[in-house]
């Protein structure tokens, strides 16, 4: 019996050859192996199991992309695991990335971060509302005039401002956060320090 290394050497060098079909068949039986081992590897990588088949795709695409680099005087298995541990790196960087701008918090999560820093009746008002605004850093103010002002949605916010979602919503958590602080007034440790 063939052993995978062998059938899927043989397989890549039928598809130099123009043979499509074998070519098909070694991305299908490669992809079926793959989503076994890579959801392994990415679990013990701190990747959440929905993220493996979008790690089987993106090695799937680098074989694809990269099968001419491969010598066919030399093994195939080596060569496709060094995608999988490239792919898999670039994964986790990306999840790194992300994790630090990612604010996830559902609609009343959302609802119960506003209604914490909304002001209360003795707070702002609404002449006092244009005051505020002017108050934020141009950034803030502009999210918060998308978002509470425009009734943007966030992805409408971030198309327009040109940034990602995770940094409206943290922006617009500091936004609101900064108008709490002056719906509350000065500090009253502080209002006795001259």
């Amino acid at each position: 019996m063939d052993s995978k290394e062998d059938r899927w050497s043989a397989a890549m060098r039928a598809e130099r050859k123009g043979d499509t079909v074998a070519y098909e068949r070694l991305l299908q039986d490669v992809a079926r192996v793959l989503r076994t081992t890579v959801r392994g590897r990415a679990s013990h990588l701190g990747l959440p199991p929905s993220e493996t088949e979008d790690v089987v795709q993106e090695i799937l695409i680098g074989l694809h992309t990269m099968r001419r680099r491969w010598n066919d005087q030399r093994p195939f298995l080596p060569w496709l695991h060094a995608i999988v541990r490239y792919k898999l790196t670039d994964a986790v960087r990306r999840r790194l990335r992300e994790r630090r701008t990612r604010v996830d918090l559902a609609f009343d999560d959302w609802i119960e971060v506003i209604d914490q820093y909304a002001p209360d009746e003795s707070g702002l008002i609404d002449r006092d509302i244009d005051r505020a605004l002017a108050a934020l850093p141009a950034g803030q103010r502009r999210v918060v005039e998308a978002l509470a002002v425009d009734g943007a949605s966030i992805k409408e916010t971030a198309a327009r401002l040109n940034a990602s979602e995770g940094t409206i919503r943290m922006t617009m958590h500091r936004a609101l956060k900064k108008l709490s602080k002056l719906a509350a007034g000065p500090d009253p440790q502080s209002a006795g320090e001259c």
